[in-house]
């Protein structure tokens, strides 16, 4: 195919002469031949000018040329595929103008080269995404507009205001105290979960004693349980779909952390019901008791992903997360072959072509799941140094081992640093967006407003 100019004569029953976004090109109708479907193949088979219609924007029967009002460079990249079969996404190419050209050429994606498909589609569901986010923005704001026609009838102005203030940060001052304030309240009760694993209190406690230190421990703790229940009673309350909320999941994480405290409350009291029951048959049950309330205490560290609502950088770290999935899968897969690989050599290195140097207990690769914990650490280049080959082979396997960890840790590094960058860019314009249609959005407001006393303060006057 090529581009030619107005004097050039085309033969049309060999060649077909298109015109898409102003360039014409021209092109032997047997380059559609392996691909009748697409919309140029169909265009072959008209035979009515409706027929053409339907698949073309304009046509002179005169010149027989067709007129296409599309991307002209995503044609060429089209137009290339039909004729060579190589369907690349080039670097001047906006990626989701190339996927709708697909679409509307009739093309089919998984013609396009592995790199350039995936980084297609990773683009296309990143606009998607952001075009969904942005659509519940605007009917999150038409939600709160709606609320305030009500508010100023004098209805709802109580739910309205708890709803600005718990979940907009940015509303205003108490909304920015109410944020300041859950952020302390997480960071207390994290040094609190320090503070109460403390060997003293570990030792008051096994002893069910209560000293003034833990009675203030435990003070704190209702505190700060008894402040993060009511912010989530609040953001139940507020919410628009309650069925919505109970699928966030950091909401889910609030439920998990706050649970564990009123447990703890009522196994506390049948403990101390049954105390005197228990204490004649033996101190199992309360051992087992006491291990279930630690470990129920213990999920109170979840309190720290609370601080994703009001991070930037943490909603950064989750969505790279979200979008490197497949990264991942395949570190993980890379992992799982390589271990797999090293540990039955390393086994095999130390325990027999060099029998003698697994004799001393604390560096025996006895069998190869036994070695699978040497591989996984030695890979990751950790090194606990709890197993160590002794012999010239072991040593051999592991220089091996450490440097194909090295090599595979590397692997989808750069895809993950691109993918965390490339979101939390995304996450920044997004919020600064939103700062600044808020920001606009009180401005009108407020001019409004002064509009409006100006009018009244004139029809007094008047």
């Amino acid at each position: 195919h090529y581009w030619f100019p107005s004097s050039y004569v085309v033969d049309h029953t060999l060649q077909v002469l298109i015109n898409v976004g102003g360039n014409r090109y021209t092109f032997p109708w047997s380059t559609l031949e392996q691909f009748p479907q697409s919309r140029l193949g169909r265009l072959r088979f008209c035979t009515t000018p409706e027929e053409i219609a339907r698949l073309c924007d304009d046509y002179d029967e005169t010149c027989k040329e067709y007129f296409f009002d599309r991307n002209p460079t995503a044609f060429r990249v089209i137009l290339n595929f039909l004729a060579a079969g190589k369907l690349r996404l080039l670097r001047e190419l906006c990626a989701v103008s190339l996927h709708d050209e697909l679409d509307y050429w009739g093309v089919d994606p998984g013609h396009m080269e592995r790199c350039c498909r995936r980084r297609m589609i990773t683009r296309v569901e990143e606009v998607a995404e952001r075009e969904r986010k942005e659509e519940e923005w605007r009917h999150k704001r038409m939600m709160l507009k709606k609320s305030n026609t009500e508010v100023e009838k004098g209805s709802h102005r109580l739910i309205w205001m708890l709803r600005e203030v718990v979940e907009n940060p940015h509303s205003g001052l108490a909304g920015k105290m109410f944020a300041c304030l859950s952020v302390i309240m997480v960071l207390v009760t994290v040094v609190s979960l320090c503070i109460s694993t403390m060997p003293e209190l570990r030792n008051e406690e096994n002893k069910g004693e209560c000293s003034q230190r833990c009675h203030s421990m435990f003070v704190v703790e209702s505190i700060c349980v008894a402040w993060f229940t009511l912010e989530f009673v609040l953001r139940f309350v507020n919410a628009q779909s309650k069925l919505a909320f109970a699928r966030g999941p950091l909401n889910i994480i609030d439920a998990i952390a706050i649970l564990p405290y009123y447990v703890s409350l009522v196994v506390d009291v049948r403990d101390e019901s049954q105390e005197e029951v228990i204490m004649g048959a033996g101190r199992g049950y309360l051992d087992k008791l006491s291990l279930i309330l630690r470990l129920l205490r213990a999920l109170r560290i979840l309190y720290v992903m609370r601080l994703a609502r009001h991070s930037l950088g943490l909603q950064t770290l989750g969505l790279t997360m979200q979008r490197s999935m497949r990264e991942f899968g395949l570190l993980l897969l890379f992992v799982c072959v390589a271990v797999t690989l090293f540990s039955p050599l390393v086994h095999l290195a130390e325990s027999e072509l060099a029998p003698f140097a697994a004799t001393q207990p604390h560096h025996s690769f006895s069998s190869i799941p036994a070695s699978y914990w040497w591989a996984i650490i030695s890979m990751t280049t950790v090194g606990y140094g709890d197993m160590v080959p002794r012999s010239i082979p072991g040593q051999i396997v592991a220089m091996t081992s450490i440097l194909s960890g090295i090599l595979i840790m590397a692997f989808p590094a750069t895809s993950i640093f691109h993918t965390f960058s490339r979101s939390y860019q995304e996450l920044k314009q997004e919020y600064e967006r939103l700062w600044k249609e808020e920001r606009d959005e009180e401005i009108a407001n407020s001019t409004a407003m002064k509009d409006s006393l100006e009018i009244d303060y004139s029809c007094q006057d008047f």
